[in-house]
């Protein structure tokens, strides 16, 4: 079937376009789809480096926030960790502060990777500037190809931030982590 409002195809059992979002009603009732319209080329717009670097700087903000006063700070003054001195949470090794560390990141991994596999198909940041994260196809992602497009920049980020800068050279306008699990930054139309 066609979406009604953008003309991209999309499979018979979808709930809404994976380009544009527009919902598809239920037919369940057997009624008949309205016509198509003309079929026309999809206008995909890719997002580029910096509305992707605008979206990360609005999810960092928001994540640190909500991450610092939630579950950093508690946790800190539970260990006994004086706020006075955050970089002991860079260069310590007591357990308390590995295990902190690790549930930042894994805050940040459910954020990133829960948001990006949802109906949104977007964090905050994206959603705020009209992004979405499909895969090659244009369909939702699902949550194990948005873990693997988080932990991926690991790897954009290990090469000297080459892998992030690639998003403005490449001709999808896709990034390293983008490319190792099949994924598109588009812009909502």
């Amino acid at each position: 079937m066609n979406c009604p409002k953008c003309g991209v195809e999309a499979p018979d059992d979808a709930a809404s376009c994976a380009a544009c979002g527009e919902r598809f009603e239920n037919l369940a009732d057997g009624g008949e789809s309205a016509p198509a319209p003309p079929i026309k080329a999809a206008r995909i717009i890719y997002a580029g480096f910096w509305l992707r670097a605008g979206a990360y700087l609005i999810d960092s903000v928001l994540l640190g926030i909500v991450v610092g006063f939630t579950l950093l700070r508690p946790l800190m003054d539970r260990a006994g960790i004086s706020p006075d001195n955050p970089w002991v949470l860079f260069n310590g090794m007591s357990q308390q502060i590995v295990a902190i560390n690790l549930l930042v990141a894994m805050a940040g991994w459910l954020y990133w990777a829960l948001l990006e596999s949802s109906a949104w198909q977007a964090t905050l940041g994206k959603r705020i500037l009209g992004l979405i994260v499909t895969d090659l196809d244009g369909h939702r992602i699902s949550f194990a190809r948005a873990t693997g497009r988080h932990f991926g920049k690991v790897i954009s980020g290990m090469i000297l931030l080459l892998g992030f800068l690639m998003a403005g050279f490449t001709e999808k306008k896709q990034a390293l982590h983008d490319m190792l699990a099949g994924c598109l930054v588009l812009r909502k139309i």
